[in-house]
C-alpha cells in the first residue's frame, strides 16, 4: 500500500469516526506528507520508518526554527496515525511511543476573577432592548462556555426552558448539550419575549441574538459590545474573544468540578485541551497562597 493510501484512509476514518473540521484533516495530511518527503530520499517510508527516522524528522523541524508548541502538536499527529496504523495491522510497532515531546513553555489563557465576571454581567443597561439582548448574551457565555462563534449562531430553538440545557453544533458540525443556569433561563426568555421582536421588527430569521438593525448577530459584532461592556465595568485586562470561555472553564474547576465534565461542556475532543484550565487552577492557587499566607 502506497503512503497516499495510508493517508487517506486515515483521513477517512478522522472524519467518518471524529468528525473532525476540514481544517484539522488539512493539518494532519500536511504533517504527514511532511514526513513522507522527509523520508523519501533515506528510502524509507510510513510502514517502514522506524523511532530514529521520526527523531530525525522532528529534529528537522526544530532546527528550522519552528516553534517547540507546533513540533510537539506534529508529533500529536504523527502519533496518532501510527497507532491508526497498528490498529489496522499496516504495523506492529508505533515508532513515535518513546520519542518525547519537546518541552515547551504553556500559555496560560487570561481569566476573569468571579467579581469582574459579576461586575461585566451587570454592565449592559437592561431596561432598554440593546441592553437586555447584551445581558443575555453575556449571561449565556459565561453559564455555558461556548465559543463566541457557538453563541452567534444559536437558533431560536436552541435552548429550552423546560430542561435547562442549550443545544449546541460545535466544532466538526458535532451536536452537544450544555446545562444552563436559571438566571441566563431568564434573561434569555426576557430578551426572546420583550427585546428580540422590537430589534427584528419585520423581518425574519432563525437566529436567537440578533442586531440593532434586526440581522443574525456576528462576531465581530460581538467582539464590539464586550469591550464596549468591559470598559464601563472597569475592567482593564487585555480581553480576548474567549475571555469569558476561559473564566467559566477556570471558575467551575477551582470549585471542584470533575475535568471530564468541564471537557464536555467545553466541547473539546480531546481532553488534553481542557487540562490546561487545571493549569490556571494552580496558579490561582500559588497567588492566593502567595499573598495571605503569613510566611509565604
Amino acid at each position: 500500500m502506497t503512503n497516499a493510501y495510508l493517508i487517506n484512509r486515515f483521513l477517512d476514518d478522522l472524519m467518518v469516526e471524529h468528525g473532525l473540521s476540514p481544517n484539522t484533516l488539512t493539518a494532519y495530511r500536511q504533517d504527514l506528507e511532511g514526513l513522507v518527503a522527509f523520508l523519501d530520499p533515506r528510502g524509507q517510508d510510513l510502514v517502514t520508518v522506524d523511532r530514529e527516522g521520526v527523531l530525525e524528522f522532528l529534529a528537522s523541524l526544530a532546527a528550522r526554527d519552528m516553534a517547540a508548541s507546533s513540533v510537539a502538536r506534529k508529533r500529536s499527529a504523527l502519533r496518532r496515525f501510527f497507532r491508526h496504523l497498528m490498529k489496522s495491522g499496516d504495523r506492529e510497532d508505533d515508532p513515535t511511543r518513546l520519542v518525547e515531546a519537546p518541552k515547551w513553555r504553556r500559555h496560560l489563557p487570561r481569566i476573569l476573577d468571579e467579581e469582574e465576571v459579576e461586575t461585566l454581567l451587570e454592565a449592559p443597561d437592561r431596561s432598554t432592548e440593546l441592553g437586555l439582548r447584551d445581558a443575555a448574551m453575556l449571561e449565556v457565555l459565561y453559564a455555558t462556555g461556548l465559543r463566541v462563534s457557538e453563541l452567534v449562531t444559536l437558533a431560536t430553538d436552541a435552548i429550552d426552558p423546560n430542561y435547562g440545557f442549550l443545544r449546541v453544533v460545535g466544532k466538526g458540525d458535532k451536536e452537544r448539550l450544555v446545562p444552563i443556569g436559571a438566571t441566563a433561563l431568564d434573561l434569555v426568555e426576557r430578551y426572546r419575549n420583550q427585546a428580540r421582536p422590537v430589534l427584528l421588527g419585520p423581518r425574519h430569521t432563525e437566529a436567537l441574538f440578533v442586531t440593532a438593525r434586526g440581522g443574525a448577530m456576528t462576531r465581530q459584532n460581538f467582539w464590539h459590545l464586550i469591550r464596549r461592556h468591559a470598559l464601563l465595568a472597569g475592567i482593564v485586562k487585555p480581553l480576548s474573544p474567549h475571555l469569558l470561555r476561559h473564566s467559566f472553564a477556570s471558575h467551575l474547576l477551582n470549585n471542584g468540578a470533575d475535568l471530564r465534565a468541564v471537557q464536555m461542556m467545553l466541547g473539546h475532543a480531546d481532553i488534553s485541551t481542557t487540562e490546561i484550565y487545571t493549569h490556571v487552577a494552580r496558579e490561582r492557587l500559588k497567588e492566593i497562597h502567595s499573598r495571605l499566607h503569613p510566611r509565604a
